[in-house]
C-alpha cells in the first residue's frame, strides 16, 4: 500500500483523509509536529505528504517546508481555500507543494489528485518495462521485474518473489537468469538502488537515512552494494540518473554466485 504521512490539526481534515484514503488501501502515518513528519522521512519510504493548512501557524510552516527538503514525496495542502487563504495558497506553491486539496470540492476526487505524484506511483511508470539493455524478454522474467518494481526498492526476497509468480525459489532463480541475461539477486539490488539514487536527490536525506528506509543492514552495507552493483560510491548517485545507473550495471556486473 502507498505510505501517506499526514500533519493534520483540524477535525475537518481528519475527517476528509479518513473518507478520501481508507486504511484498507492506504498505510496512514499521523504526525502532530514538524518534528515527528521530519522523523517519518528518515525512517520510511514517503509516497506523498498531507499537511492541514486551514489555519497554518509556525509550527505547520515548518512541516510544510519539509517539501524542499524531500521533494522524492509530493507535498499536498488542505485549506478551505477561503479569501484569506490565497497568501497560504501562494506560499505553499513557493515551497513545492504540488496540488491543493480544497475542502468541499476535492473530497471525492482527492485519491485522483494524489496517487498520480505518488513515488511508487512514478517510479513504476519510470522503470515499469525493464531497459532493453537488461535482457528480460520470458514471461518470467517480466512478472518477477513487475514485482520487484512495485516494491518501490523496498526489500523482496526471493521467497516472496517465488510465491508472487507461482513458483519455487529454486525454480525462479534458476529460470530467471537465463543467457544473456542478469540474475535475479543483482536485479533486486539493480531496483532497490535506483531507488536510493532517487531518494539521495532529496537535500533532506543523507546516506544513513537511505539506507535505513530502505532496510539494508547499514550505510556501509549500502555503499558496499553500490560497488557491487555499480561500481560507485552512494555519495555519486545523487548526480546519476537511472539510464546511467541501467548502463553501469550491464557492463559487467550482472552476475553473481548465488
Amino acid at each position: 500500500m502507498p505510505s501517506l504521512v499526514t500533519y493534520l490539526v483540524r477535525d475537518r481534515a481528519k475527517a476528509l483523509v479518513r473518507v478520501a484514503f481508507p486504511r484498507r488501501r492506504w498505510k496512514i502515518i499521523s504526525t502532530r509536529s514538524a518534528e515527528e513528519l521530519e522523523a517519518v522521512f528518515r525512517r520510511v519510504m514517503v509516497d506523498a505528504a498531507l499537511i492541514d493548512m486551514g489555519g497554518p501557524d509556525e509550527d505547520t510552516w515548518k512541516a510544510a517546508a519539509f517539501a524542499a527538503e524531500f521533494p522524492s514525496a509530493p507535498f499536498f495542502a488542505i485549506m478551505p481555500l477561503r479569501p484569506t487563504d490565497t497568501p497560504a495558497a501562494a506560499r505553499c506553491a513557493g515551497l513545492g507543494f504540488i496540488d491543493l486539496i480544497v475542502e468541499g470540492i476535492d473530497e471525492n476526487s482527492a485519491r485522483e489528485l494524489v496517487l498520480p505524484h505518488a513515488f511508487s506511483t512514478r517510479f513504476h511508470q519510470a522503470i515499469g518495462d525493464p531497459p532493453s539493455t537488461l535482457g528480460l524478454t520470458t514471461p518470467l522474467q517480466r512478472s518477477a521485474w513487475d514485482v520487484i518494481v512495485a516494491h518501490s526498492g523496498r526489500p523482496v526476497t526471493t521467497k516472496e518473489l517465488a510465491k508472487a509468480v507461482g513458483l519455487s525459489r529454486e525454480h525462479l532463480s534458476r529460470n530467471f537468469a537465463k543467457p544473456g541475461a542478469p540474475n535475479l539477486k543483482r536485479v533486486i539490488d539493480l531496483v532497490r538502488l535506483i531507488a536510493a539514487a532517487e531518494l539521495a536527490k532529496n537535500p533532506g536525506h543523507d546516506i544513513r537515512d537511505i539506507a535505513r528506509i530502505l532496510d539494508f543492514a547499514s550505510s556501509s552495507h549500502l555503499a558496499v552494494t553500490a560497488q557491487r552493483i555499480f561500481g560507485t560510491r552512494p555519495a555519486s548517485l545523487a548526480r546519476l540518473r537511472t539510464v546511467d545507473l541501467v548502463d553501469r550495471f550491464a557492463q559487467g556486473r550482472t552476475r553473481s554466485r548465488a
